[in-house]
């Protein structure tokens, strides 16, 4: 007598997730179901330029990244336009590659630039694969990052704060090069 075998239930495919992180109240950590569910969906149809594929045509769907960053409550006030404009964003991706914004890039006061977190890209949802930066205005794709693994926000220092190239910041006098 012969015993049927089951085939092992598969695992259910992994959703990806990223950090919303640094100089934020609400750290949080997001999936593209989070994104898909609580904002706002605008959509990008986008031509740019692959350094190694040519033109890329495609269609995104997500929120706009002012949006959900916003949620997390960033560390300025954001009644003060100068405040807010100095933040930055750095958004990471699963490969590595990263990228950085400034606040004022997306901020409606200022350059007002539709970035989105996509978490639909030629109308295949990207749960799997994870969420994209869009930059719909960039003609080269250098600043579309794939699978975000992180969103980090915080107030670039005054130029007066950060050393001089060359600058010995131990003992408070120059460097020596030779």
């Amino acid at each position: 007598m012969s015993r049927l075998r089951t085939p092992p239930l598969a695992a259910p495919p992994r959703t990806r997730s990223f950090l919303l992180r640094g100089e934020v109240h609400r750290p949080t950590t997001l999936t593209v179901a989070d994104l898909r569910d609580g904002w706002e969906q605008h959509r990008a149809d986008v031509v740019f330029d692959c350094a190694t594929n040519g033109p890329q045509h495609h269609s995104f769907e997500g929120p706009l990244l002012r949006e959900v960053v916003a949620s997390a409550e960033p560390a300025f006030d954001a009644r003060r336009r100068k405040d807010r404009s100095r933040f930055l964003l750095a958004v990471t991706g699963g490969d590595g590659h990263h990228t950085v914004l400034s606040w004022a890039e997306i901020d409606a006061d200022f350059g007002d630039a539709p970035i989105l977190l996509a978490t639909v890209m030629d109308g295949g949802a990207l749960d799997i694969a994870g969420s994209q930066l869009v930059v719909p205005s960039d003609r080269c794709g250098a600043r579309y990052v794939s699978a975000i693994t992180s969103v980090w926000v915080a107030a670039c220092p005054a130029p007066d704060d950060v050393p001089a190239p060359g600058r010995n910041t131990e003992g408070g006098g120059r460097a020596e090069f030779r």
